[in-house]
């Protein structure tokens, strides 16, 4: 069983949909601080201003941040301001696969969430003066299937997924001390679903992605966040979970590794 109370968390994509639900929350839940990272800067210092308003002098703090180009000073001011982040939940995405945008939904999904994942076990891994910690790096439901709409976005939850696993795994644990652990949402009634921000490979197939969506059970913001806070409550390092459809939080760990199993056959 893994606390809230009196942790410092960072959420990218901090200051809207599930991240800023998430910011909300953990400070609820007694949390000591929260640094949210965001472009935007509007709802983001709209989102400080009401949790400190309501929590307590300098509770959360946004940091204005594009984490394709800016993340190391997103990092040196949250722990220059709190002096220790042990918790990490990288959640900021991008879902359009359209040519004008597809190679900001890697750097977005992919690179920075690489990027961040690497810098947060820095600062926490135990070997070299950390106090360990937590990331929670955020997969979809399109990284456990196959699909022909979005294989750019599915590809980049995909590789989430794969990273977080291997990141994740015992020996490095034992070793360092940094639990990663891996959720995988279902369609959630966000900002991310409007069909003013997704886009497919050829615009001939923009109607279908809608389409294809809409047919998916949609979960509530909330569900979404208290899934979450259960995987990172229960969840072991290199854990997967499945949190869709309004549903509890369910654990799929040994369904991914049974999955990979059956790929790696006639491998070695």
């Amino acid at each position: 069983m893994y606390e809230i109370k009196d942790k410092v968390f960072l959420v990218t994509g901090g200051a809207s949909g599930i991240g800023a639900g998430i910011v909300r929350t953990v400070l609820e839940h007694g949390a000591k601080h929260v640094v949210a990272l965001d472009i935007d800067v509007i709802q983001g210092k709209s989102l400080e201003k009401e949790l400190n308003d309501k929590h307590g002098k300098n509770r959360a703090k946004f940091v204005e941040c594009d984490i394709t180009t800016q993340l190391q000073n997103a990092f040196d001011i949250a722990t220059k301001e709190y002096g220790y982040i042990d918790v990490v939940i990288n959640n900021a995405g991008i879902m359009n696969d359209s040519p004008s945008v597809y190679e900001k939904e890697i750097a977005v999904n992919v690179t920075a969430l690489i990027t961040s994942t690497l810098k947060a076990f820095e600062w926490m891994r135990k070997d070299r003066g950390g106090k360990g910690g937590t990331i929670i790096n955020i997969s979809s439901i399109v990284g456990l299937m196959q699909t022909p709409l979005l294989p750019i976005y599915s590809a980049t939850k995909s590789a989430v997924l794969q990273f977080s696993n291997c990141f994740g795994m015992e020996p490095h644990f034992k070793s360092f001390g940094v639990r990663v652990v891996t959720v995988c949402f279902g369609s959630t009634d966000t900002s991310l679903l409007d069909p003013q921000k997704v886009g497919g490979f050829i615009k001939d197939i923009d109607e279908n992605i809608m389409i294809g969506i809409k047919k998916l059970p949609l979960q509530s913001v909330q569900s979404a966040i208290e899934g979450l806070l259960t995987a990172y409550i229960n969840g072991n390092s290199g854990s997967t979970w499945l949190v869709t459809s309004n549903r509890p939080a369910e654990e799929i760990t040994e369904n991914v590794k049974n999955a990979y199993k059956t790929l790696s056959q006639g491998v070695l």
